[in-house]
């Protein structure tokens, strides 16, 4: 079992004359503990973890001595995965989490931090530690060819069991009393300085190449944020490294002229073959979610037999096998390769030929849906889904052109976006029916084989069947909002 510990906390810097206030009215502050930590941080030469927000270290000292990987997370906080400080050598499993952001180069030490830190928690009328407040004492020496030694003062508020809100209640006591919201967000980014520049975002002159190319790093940067999560196998993860795969591989597909084709079609393909393994274990979970819902949501006199047995042995099983497959591609040199190839995408060309592109891909899906529109009963579920891929490939062509060029074509991208999602979303829906039919209709075949009842099946086939027929009342009214 992997130690995962959720950070909420902010960082304040100081001057050294800051004196922590009392933060009356919010509870006591205990007596305080002074600590002495010292801690390691590694990362590879050209400082590709603290580019992607993500810290590795061993520290010693304190309550907490060991090897930690902190991770970003939703709304500011960072998962920090922990080790024991055995040896000096990167621990196996950090290593693997970490590889996506470091491509696989050698993580090595560049910096060591001594921090003596007073900490004071903030407690509660019931004895529990709502916040700690840690006012550290920092020495940074840079390793490398010109060791440089930086000093400061700071203090970080992390929350215990406090409600989140408290944390604004105890900034403003310390702002009051003279601290400021830091301007690096961790110790190591300030230690570094300079070090670390994030590439600048795309203004209004800025040429399609640059725009493209922004909102590239941004879903290479998406997919990798991922990387970690879908190793721990966290919720939501698969789905969402898996979209940042189609968004690169549409974005890629839709603009293909402003790229060199020699270089962009062998890694569509490649992202093709992520996105089919992450797909694998991505339908197993959203199969299983929807039918145990749907199961779940019927009658008790309505469920004969093991039903949702069943469903959670198949489809559970398929996932954990999928989800096999997929930290197999991770861990492969094939995974790097496509990621070292996103890297060095240079798209270029002008502003103009975004829009022309959008256009291109607004008659792609008028092409699928007149293609639907004639397909026999017995092939319309298959053309729907081509309408349904030409529409993502929009919709995301969209998203990366809403900068190109001033308002105007700003607020088009953006009306197209909206449309194509909710075109996409409803016959993704439409998919997962037909898909959820055919798992179920073998469900209920096996169910009979091994002697049990099959009605459930056959009623939740009937469900299903229902839902998609309801989904496609609505397809004509988005079909035209997307394509006027």
């Amino acid at each position: 079992m992997v130690e995962i510990h959720r950070e909420v906390e902010r960082k304040y810097d100081v001057d050294p004359s800051f004196r922590l206030p009392a933060l009356d009215g919010h509870g006591h502050l205990a007596e305080p503990a002074t600590l002495r930590l010292e801690a390691t941080y590694y990362d590879t030469a050209d400082h590709r973890l603290a580019a992607a927000r993500t810290t590795l270290r061993r520290r010693t000292g304190g309550t907490d001595a060991g090897w930690h990987l902190k991770l970003p997370a939703e709304g500011g906080a960072r998962d920090e995965i922990r080790e024991p400080p055995d040896g000096d050598d990167v621990p196996a499993p950090l290593a693997a989490l970490a590889r996506a952001a470091t491509r696989g180069a050698e993580l090595r030490p560049v910096v060591r931090l001594v921090t003596e830190r007073t900490v004071s928690e903030l407690v509660g009328p019931t004895g529990d530690t709502l916040v700690e407040v840690a006012d550290d004492r920092v020495t940074a020496h840079v390793l490398g060819p010109a060791d440089e030694t930086t000093s400061w003062r700071e203090v970080e508020v992390e929350l215990a069991a406090g409600p989140p809100e408290l944390l604004e209640a105890v900034e403003r006591c310390l702002r009051k009393a003279g601290a400021v919201p830091a301007a690096s967000g961790s110790k190591l980014a300030r230690a570094l300085g300079g070090r670390v520049v994030p590439p600048r975002p795309p203004g209004r002159k800025s040429s399609a190449g640059e725009v493209l190319g922004a909102y590239l790093r941004e879903q290479v940067d998406a997919l990798v944020a991922q990387d970690p999560r879908v190793r721990l196998d966290r919720h939501d993860s698969v789905h969402r490294m898996r979209v940042a795969t189609r968004r690169l591989r549409s974005v890629l597909a839709a603009y293909r002229p402003l790229f060199d084709r020699t270089v962009t079609e062998p890694l569509r393909a490649e992202l093709r073959w992520l996105g089919a393994v992450l797909g694998e274990a991505r339908d197993a979970e959203v199969l299983h979610a929807r039918l145990r819902a749907l199961a779940e949501s019927e009658p008790d006199d309505l469920l004969l037999g093991p039903v949702l047995a069943r469903i959670d042995a198949d489809l559970g099983g398929r996932y954990r096998e999928a989800h096999g497959a997929a930290l197999e591609a991770l861990d492969s040199d094939r995974y790097l390769a496509l990621l070292t190839g996103l890297d060095a995408l240079t798209p270029s060309g002008r502003r103009k030929r975004i829009l022309r592109r959008l256009d291109r891909a607004r008659a792609r899906v008028r092409k699928a849906a007149a293609a639907a529109d004639a397909a026999p009963p017995e092939g319309r579920d298959a053309a729907l889904h081509e309408v349904r891929k030409a529409a993502k490939r929009a919709r995301y062509a969209a998203e990366a052109a809403r900068s190109a060029r001033g308002r105007p074509a700003t607020r088009r991208a953006k009306r197209l976006a909206k449309r194509m999602k909710a075109l996409q979303g409803l016959l993704g829906e439409h998919h997962d029916t037909v898909a959820a039919r055919e798992v179920l209709r073998t469900m209920g075949a096996q169910a009979y084989l091994a002697g049990e009842n099959g009605f459930s099946f056959g009623r939740l086939h009937a469900l299903e069947e229902r839902r998609g027929e309801d989904l496609l009342r609505e397809y004509p009214r988005l079909r035209r909002a997307a394509l006027r």
